[in-house]
């Protein structure tokens, strides 16, 4: 049989006091003389108390925890962006609940379901396109909404975010001005994101008169999987001279197996990936990447979810952050 969960009536009884002294310790501490505050601080820790919070919720419909609704959790992508959320909520007095829905969008309507349902204040959601029901949902949940990571799609309420697209160009760009004409592209999930990067590329290749050559898969992406891409790309295009991918991990993988089978890089074939992770700037040679700026994403999307929340209006639908091109040592 489970513990019983303690009450405020427990804490008082142990204190001695009247439940209605500790009720007023928890919302104003100072309320209560410094002694007192003392006892019922130990109280509450002997006993292991948890306030409860839904009689607040019902009162003023303000649960002060936000919502956040990731595709992965694993990501390092999306634990900087995580990151940057929380250094301004927690300061602020803001909880943040943390959901993923794996690029499913069905994981995606029941996630942001769940969430309302703990009557959140506000939704920080990393996709752009969603279902009707989600949008609908969304509409009339009465709530600040603010999406990440695209800066290109038009948003349900604002949007803090990268282009993509020029930045999948610019990248390949770069990779041409220094001598790659069969330059293979690298995909995985497929999600809108990944959708525009490939646009960015083939946009590019064909600007310059290439022919693009994309490998895709809806599964995961890993180092793994950027090695088999590798193979398939040497098995349909021989003389491939450039490798660029939607994710550092696939570039690191495929750089991996290229130094496993004699494959100079960056002499023989450049590699590129994207979103410069820790492990990417470690490496020999130094892996070229875009390097987005998820941490201040986080950040950004947090700042003005708590500025809509104290009324201030929304005067930029569409915050777009820089990237930056590294070109490492890899092309």
């Amino acid at each position: 049989m489970k513990n019983k969960r303690p009450t405020l009536q427990d804490v008082a009884d142990l204190v001695g006091v009247t439940k209605m002294t500790v009720s007023r310790y928890l919302r104003t501490p100072d309320s209560v003389s410094a002694p007192l505050q003392e006892k019922i601080s130990a109280a509450l820790e002997t006993l292991g108390y948890i306030p409860n919070r839904a009689p607040d919720i019902l009162s003023k419909s303000k649960s002060h925890a936000i919502g956040v609704l990731l595709p992965s959790l694993t990501n390092q992508v999306f634990s900087e962006v995580i990151r940057g959320i929380e250094s301004v909520l927690e300061p602020a007095g803001y909880q943040t609940m943390l959901a993923h829905y794996g690029y499913s969008k069905e994981a995606e309507e029941s996630r942001i379901a769940t969430l309302l349902s703990y009557s959140v204040d506000g939704l920080i959601i990393s996709e752009s396109y969603h279902t009707d029901r989600v949008r609908k949902m969304l509409a009339v949940a009465g709530i600040p909404v603010i999406e990440i990571m695209d800066s290109v799609s038009p948003p349900i309420e604002q949007a803090i975010g990268i282009d993509n697209q020029a930045a999948a160009y610019a990248m390949t760009e770069c990779m041409i001005k220094r001598g790659r004409q069969k330059i293979v592209y690298f995909a995985a999930r497929m999600d809108q994101r990944t959708l525009l990067k490939i646009r960015g590329y083939e946009t590019a290749m064909t600007d310059h008169g290439l022919t693009p050559l994309c490998l895709k898969t809806h599964n995961a992406s890993s180092f793994t999987m950027g090695a088999n891409f590798l193979k398939e790309a040497l098995a349909q295009q021989p003389d491939t001279d450039g490798i660029f991918c939607t994710n550092d991990d696939l570039a690191i993988g495929a750089l991996y197996a290229c130094q496993k089978s004699g494959i100079r890089i960056p002499e023989d074939v450049a590699i590129a990936g994207f979103h410069g992770h820790d492990i990417s700037r470690a490496m020999v040679p130094l892996l070229a990447t875009v390097i987005t700026p998820r941490e201040d994403m986080g950040r950004l999307a947090a700042e003005h979810l708590l500025s809509r929340l104290q009324g201030t209006p929304i005067t930029q639908a569409v915050i777009e952050l820089p990237f930056k091109i590294d070109i490492g040592e890899s092309i």
